[in-house]
């Protein structure tokens, strides 16, 4: 069962990597982005590492018995720098570089001392998931898992006081990340605090194993799992932002198209629907074809509606942004209405006096699609205009 979670927890922070790799081959440079596929490649090698089955595999075919625990904890201990050195390089500042420098020289030279404590001690034995404990009192063996542990513990409880700190600075999709981060960099702390209290343990002649071998696990796994949500939400949060964005104005937007679309039908002005298409892209699509019939219809939009239009619904809402939206609502109905019933196309405008110079942009279009049907003075140019054309006709 421990492996199992394991390879999971490893799948889990694997597949963030794999989600962030095409960013990386496309930005090599960016050391923001390399930070990020280390904290999530050197994760997902601890819980591999980690493993029971990982352990066993290692041990075996290196022919040292407990070979695994070096590597293993070489790699928590890595992981714990680079988790660092990416809340550094995240919040940036001035002494980005100097401050990432320090962090990797210190970390390299707990590496270094993994390394010499495991050849200079003796651990015949092998034990695949109680190491910790078992020889938590052996020279040298003993040092190294302290200085593992200390080491993870220490980058771990400073990322959680960066991040929360942070979080508290900013707000929005950032705010949400550091704090997730924040909380899953604590569930990992548990993991060494855990492993700690079971070698303390020891030492004062208690068997504390349980918690080495079956609390410190599920705090890993659970810190690494918020840890790869808490760096991928200000990642996704603004893409998941605009697809919401784009899907709701591309529905806002129906109703203006709706008034346009025996134009843009009869005069061939949509462009083909795309499938499949993103919110995004539907959304261009619908503007597109709008802004299509909108300059067909230039001809027809009357400057005087619209600042009549204008002027009574400012008076009587004291909003001008509404204002503006009611008076182009205003216009396009009424032009809709004319353009049907002319017997001959107007003239094209001069380029000069083109009414869709001062065209609304894409939030604007909003704004007018929702005055079509809330506001009366809508209702009352288009039955004007429908009144004048039949008269003419």
């Amino acid at each position: 069962m421990n492996g199992l979670i394991n390879y999971i927890s490893c799948g889990v922070l694997w597949l963030g990597l794999v989600v962030k790799a095409p960013d990386l081959l496309r930005h090599r440079r960016d050391p923001y982005l390399r930070a990020i596929c280390a904290v999530l490649g050197l994760a997902g090698v601890c819980f591999f590492l980690g493993a029971e089955p990982t352990v066993a595999a290692v041990n075996h075919f290196s022919g040292i018995p407990n070979l695994a625990a070096p590597l293993t904890y070489a790699s928590i201990t890595a992981y714990s720098a680079a988790s660092q050195i990416l809340i550094v390089y995240w919040r940036g500042g001035p002494r980005v570089h100097r401050t990432t420098r320090r962090w990797i020289v210190a970390y390299a030279f707990v590496l270094l001392g993994i390394a010499t404590t495991f050849a200079l001690g003796d651990a015949p034995v092998e034990r695949r998931t109680d190491l910790d404990t078992y020889y938590a009192t052996t020279p040298y063996i003993a040092g190294m898992i302290v200085l593992y542990l200390a080491g993870h513990l220490a980058a771990t409880s400073v990322t959680t006081v960066s991040s929360l700190r942070w979080a508290r600075e900013v707000d929005g999709w950032l705010r949400a990340g550091l704090i997730t981060l924040g909380i899953g960099t604590l569930c990992n702390a548990g993991y060494s605090v855990g492993k700690l209290a079971a070698v303390a343990a020891r030492w004062c002649g208690r068997d504390w194993s349980g918690l080495g071998t079956t609390v410190s696990p599920a705090a890993a796994g659970l810190g690494a799992l918020m840890t790869v949500v808490g760096i991928l939400i200000p990642l996704a949060g603004p893409r998941l932002t605009e697809r919401q964005r784009a899907r709701r104005d591309y529905v806002r937007l129906e109703p203006l198209e709706q008034e346009l679309d025996e134009l843009l039908t009869r005069r061939a002005l949509r462009l083909p629907r795309p499938r499949p298409a993103s919110p995004t892209t539907r959304l261009v699509w619908r503007q597109t074809s709008i802004h299509n019939a909108l300059s067909c219809l230039d001809a027809f939009f009357d400057r005087a509606l619209y600042e009549r239009t204008l002027e009574a619904e400012a008076q009587a809402t004291g909003d001008l942004e509404r204002a503006e939206a009611t008076a182009w609502a205003a216009v396009v109905a009424a032009a809709v209405v004319e353009e049907r019933h002319r017997e001959r196309p107007v003239a094209p405008p001069e380029e000069t006096d083109r009414f869709l110079d001062g065209a609304p942009g894409p939030a604007a279009l909003v704004r007018i699609a929702d005055a079509l049907t809330a506001s009366p003075l809508v209702t009352a140019a288009r039955a004007h205009a429908g009144t004048t054309t039949t008269g003419t006709a």
